[in-house]
């Protein structure tokens, strides 16, 4: 057994036993840290490019299960809106990745902290829904 199996086992309880809500703030949360690393790759003198598009990819793949999670028959509006900041987010990051720029994903880290906060206050509202269990995806409807 491996010194990373009772973490792992830990994080997928968390994850099984959480509300849909904290569910897309562990998502929040995810992307965020990855962006973080990416930034402070780019930002150190030794930077690696690699590891800089490794945590981008990361991010963008985080981006994109918030996206597929997305409930448009209940979500309405605010579902559409989303998905089209979601849209944005990944072209933002793909841009930073590309020119190795630091403002496009500074802006990106910027609104994933605001929806973070957003989200982490609605889970917290509704914090005695029954945990998801579903395998079909979050539906942030609200």
């Amino acid at each position: 057994m491996s010194r990373t199996d009772p973490l792992r086992s830990y994080k997928e309880t968390q994850i099984k036993t959480a509300t849909p809500g904290k569910l897309v703030v562990m998502l929040y949360d995810g992307a965020v840290k990855h962006l973080s690393l990416a930034l402070e790759s780019l930002d150190s003198r030794h930077h690696s490019y690699d590891r800089v598009s490794e945590q981008l990819v990361r991010t963008q793949d985080i981006i994109t299960e918030l996206m597929v999670s997305l409930d448009f028959e209940h979500g309405g509006e605010i579902a559409r809106g989303l998905f089209n900041l979601y849209m944005w987010m990944n072209r933002q990051l793909l841009d930073g990745n590309i020119r190795k720029d630091t403002a496009p994903l500074e802006s990106v880290r910027g609104v994933l902290l605001e929806l973070r906060s957003a989200w982490a206050e609605l889970a917290e509202k509704a914090g005695t829904q029954a945990p998801a269990r579903a395998a079909g995806g979050v539906n942030i409807a609200g």
